[in-house]
């Protein structure tokens, strides 16, 4: 990725810039989020209708919190990671923070012209992508949306200056030309170094950098920066240029057959619909035919007469409950800590403009300060941990003080806390700001920020709003913390009275069993040496051990798997089908085939499980064969699966076949939900097999019947 390199004043201003959207589209976002039948295309769709908004969730999107292995590159796949709980989040915040802009003295942007003009190269991109081949015209289509996003990003972080530069001229060009006279960089640099933070393919980066180079210029660079230039330049109707249709043959090649101002009159009706549609006033008539205005019209508001300082406090503190109330509900619909988490990130980065940040908790237990396993976070938080009553520095006394404390503070203790360095050394700035979370009943922790003196000068003014919404993230953090501790308790109650239940229960079994066990004891005396009946004997009396082993079990806290033992599958089969085949099958007149064979090679598993597992297959497997149906039954040996030898063990039922939930509690049993018998049983089957390493496959077709193999691994020998 290409390391833009911007002058450094530049970069510490643009850094936390929080780009202003269209307020028509915030609204109709805000609207869609609260519409319950609103999904992620149409939540995506109102997003990639403005630079600012489309901007804003890139960022989120692709910030250490929620970044994968691949860049999120495209408006759907940034709202999909991000949920809908954090794009409302997002949008509140928003929402808010024009409340912020809104004070007397401050530059006032209206953003109608330049959001037309954005849409407008947004649309024609995308219908020249497919004029002209060009194979992905979503990529077109996002690459115009946000090719002036640079201008966003220097009028929110430069306010009064970049103010200035934008009132000496309407037109592009020039603009690029003060930008640079200026600032020493211009708007297409800025829009390239967001979209790099953005990790976005370079392809798109370029079509940002290089849409103010001459045609000489374009010509040389690929087919998506020629793209964006082509419908950007159409779009303005830039003069002194070759006929458009001239310029299409060198920069697309003399095949290229398309009507340039035929898509660009589609462009502006489609602009148009969407711009009726968001409520933003139609172009007066007279201007049609002028060229239109492309840049952010900017005004100084005037200051208004000063109220009384008291008066001026309590509407403060009116619009703080107001305008804040909205996040605390989103933050409370939030469903883990760490989505928690990182939506107090997103709301602190728009509304305070603050980009880097971390967290401390309050351990409930130990009382420690911690970082714990945050996602997102510096790893000087994660490794973070001071003991309760501690002065650690800043964070442990904006806890005991419950205010705002800062590295620029008046008033500063003599010596300077090392781990108040060490978090400013991680967020690579001149200092931090520590804001206590408190919440309804204790405090839960506080959120650091890296600062420099430039934003505490800015945010000094801002104290109550920063107090305010760090009770808010309090609240909302001890709240979450709260439920978890109940769920925990409800589990914990929960497992006590099935561990008292489960007592009982083994303590009814286990007395008939063995009586039943005592009573065959008996019975086996009372025969002749040589009888037969002496060998079913022994197979029911193993038997009822194993019963008597799982109710045991009911009554223990699950243990790992012994180490397998050899099992003789052949022998072990045949004791089963002596003992079950009558009652299972036999009884309702299924007919049973077995090939067993000669004793397979012994296979590592346990004998117990293998037992269960085969006993629960025969039971589903006679329930769902009808009268007068088959079940066979086949043991082989010699099968090699990824360089081992296995045994096999196939059974096969005329039934009336596996239902897909049944087969997926087989396959899944995690994931089993069933209440029915079969899918219970089968789950058990799915979780003995995973656990002893026994692979089971499933044929199954309604009205003929299944088929289903265990693989079991041969004992090797060393």
């Amino acid at each position: 990725m290409r390391d833009l390199q911007l002058p450094q004043a530049v970069t510490a201003a643009i850094e936390g810039a929080n780009v202003p959207p269209l307020p028509q589209v915030l609204l109709r976002l805000i609207q869609q989020l609260d519409d319950e039948s609103s999904t992620i295309d149409s939540l995506a769709a109102v997003v990639s209708q403005d630079p600012a908004l489309s901007a804003r969730i890139l960022t989120a999107a692709n910030s250490a919190a929620f970044y994968r292995n691949t860049p999120a590159s495209d408006i759907k796949s940034c709202v999909s990671l991000l949920g809908t709980r954090m794009v409302r989040a997002m949008a509140t915040c928003l929402a808010v923070k024009r409340l912020f802009d809104a004070d007397p003295g401050t530059v006032s942007v209206d953003l109608t012209d330049f959001w037309r003009h954005s849409l407008l190269v947004a649309e024609t991109s995308r219908a020249m992508a497919a004029a002209t081949g060009y194979p992905h015209p979503g990529e077109a289509y996002l690459a115009g949306l946000l090719h002036d996003v640079g201008q966003l990003v220097l009028i929110s972080s430069l306010g009064d200056q970049y103010a200035w530069l934008l009132s000496q001229t309407g037109d592009e060009d020039k603009l690029t030309e003060l930008e640079r006279t200026s600032l020493s960089t211009d708007h297409c640099e800025v829009g390239t170094w967001l979209a790099d933070q953005w990790r976005l393919d370079s392809g798109l980066a370029d079509a940002l950098l290089f849409h103010h180079a001459s045609a000489e210029e374009i010509a040389t660079a690929s087919n998506l920066p020629r793209l964006v230039w082509f419908a950007d330049a159409l779009a303005r109707g830039v003069p002194g240029l070759a006929p458009f249709e001239e310029l299409a043959a060198t920069l697309f090649g003399t095949g290229s057959d398309f009507d340039a101002g035929r898509i660009l009159a589609r462009a502006l009706d489609h602009v148009q619909v969407i711009a009726t549609a968001m409520g933003v006033a139609a172009r007066p008539e007279a201007d049609d035919a002028a060229p239109q205005r492309t840049l952010p019209n900017v005004t100084i508001l005037a200051p208004a007469h000063a109220p009384h300082e008291a008066d001026r406090a309590l509407a403060e503190h009116i619009r703080d409950m107001a305008v804040m109330h909205p996040l605390q509900q989103d933050l409370f619909e939030l469903a883990s800590e760490t989505e928690l988490l990182n939506a107090l990130r997103e709301s602190a980065r728009i509304l305070f403009e603050l980009p880097r940040m971390g967290f401390l908790l309050i351990d409930r237990d130990s009382g420690e300060l911690t970082g714990g396993e945050s996602a997102g976070q510096a790893a000087i938080f994660r490794q973070t941990r001071v003991p309760r009553g501690t002065d650690a520095g800043l964070a442990t006394r904006a806890i005991a003080e419950r205010e705002v404390r800062s590295s620029f503070d008046e008033a500063r203790p003599p010596r300077e806390s090392l781990l108040d360095r060490q978090l400013a050394r991680a967020f690579g700035s001149e200092g931090i700001l520590a804001l206590p979370m408190v919440g309804k009943r204790r405090t839960v922790g506080v959120m650091l920020f890296a600062l420099g003196h430039a934003d505490h000068a800015r945010l000094k003014r801002r104290t109550p709003w920063l107090l305010n919404f760090g009770r808010i993230g309090g609240v909302s953090v001890e709240a979450w913390q709260d439920a978890t501790a109940c769920r925990k308790q409800a589990e914990d109650e929960a497992a006590a009275a099935f561990r008292r239940q489960a007592r009982r229960i083994v303590h009814e079994v286990g007395n008939p069993l063995g009586i039943i066990k005592s009573y065959l004891r008996i019975l086996d005396q009372k025969l002749p040496e040589n009888s037969d009946v002496r060998h079913e004997i022994d197979v029911l009396r193993d038997e009822i051990d194993r019963v008597a082993g799982i109710v045991r079990r009911m009554n223990e806290v699950p243990t790992p798997a012994g180490a397998a033992t050899s099992v003789a599958v052949t022998a072990l089969v045949r004791e089963l089908l002596a003992l079950y085949g009558a009652p299972l099958f036999g009884d309702k007149g299924i007919a049973v085939t077995s090939r067993l064979g000669d004793d397979a090679e012994p296979a590592a598993c346990d004998p117990d499980s293998l037992k269960q597992i085969l006993v629960n297959l025969w039971k589903n497997a006679a329930e769902a064969t009808p009268r007068d149906g088959r079940f066979e039954i086949s043991v082989f040996d010699g099968v090699v699966q990824n360089g081992r030898r296995h045994v096999e063990i196939r059974m096969e039922d005329s039934g009336a076949g596996m239902p897909d939930e049944a087969i997926r509690n087989l396959s899944f049993p995690d994931q089993a939900h069933s209440n029915a018998d079969r899918g219970h049983g089968l789950s058990i089957v799915g979780s003995i097999a995973a656990r002893i390493g026994c692979r089971i496959t499933c044929r199954s077709k309604a009205g003929v019947g299944t088929t289903l193999s265990l693989l079991l691994p041969c004992v090797q020998v060393s």
